[in-house]
């Protein structure tokens, strides 16, 4: 039979002990927000990958008119381009990752493609009356830091960062 009462038989501590010890409270740390997709390799891929990063961005809470947001826009739209324009292997996708570490300070693009041939280590200065070649000028002037990594087995990835408020 179930009863609702005890006994001071019924707790093994001495008289006097709390039941319940008090618990310290430590600052919360939340997990870097995370998100990461596959698209076409065309440039309505590279398209795609920028609107769902903005997208992505919103719904963490940063608008698509803010700094941030627009940031990450233009860089995931360069990226993105340059794995469609540079980095395409037939058949082969390329993939998006973007990474919001606020406590950090921090947020992350990754574009990963399935080219093993690296972008240039500097950003290089396009002729004036050429339609293309700024994108890494873009990307050296918005991000923090850029560069890029090999990926096993094939591939690499090419990664900005920015600090954030």
């Amino acid at each position: 039979m179930l009863t609702d009462t005890t006994s001071s038989n019924d707790d093994p501590r001495p008289q006097g002990t709390e039941r319940y010890a008090p618990v310290a409270k430590s600052p919360v740390c939340p997990e870097p927000q995370v998100f990461a997709a596959q698209f076409r390799s065309s440039p309505r891929g590279a398209r795609q990958a920028r609107h769902c990063a903005v997208r992505r961005l919103a719904e963490w809470g940063h608008p698509p008119a803010c700094d941030l947001s627009s940031t990450v826009a233009l860089l995931v739209g360069e990226l993105a381009a340059n794995a469609v324009r540079h980095g395409r292997v037939p058949g082969r996708d390329f993939a998006l990752r973007l990474t919001l570490d606020e406590p950090a300070g921090l947020a992350r693009v990754e574009v990963v493609d399935a080219s093993e041939t690296p972008p240039p280590r500097t950003a290089g200065q396009a002729p004036v009356d050429d339609e293309s070649g700024r994108g890494l000028v873009l990307v050296d002037a918005l991000a923090t830091r850029w560069g890029s990594c090999p990926r096993e087995p094939i591939g690499k990835t090419v990664w900005a960062e920015l600090k954030i408020n």
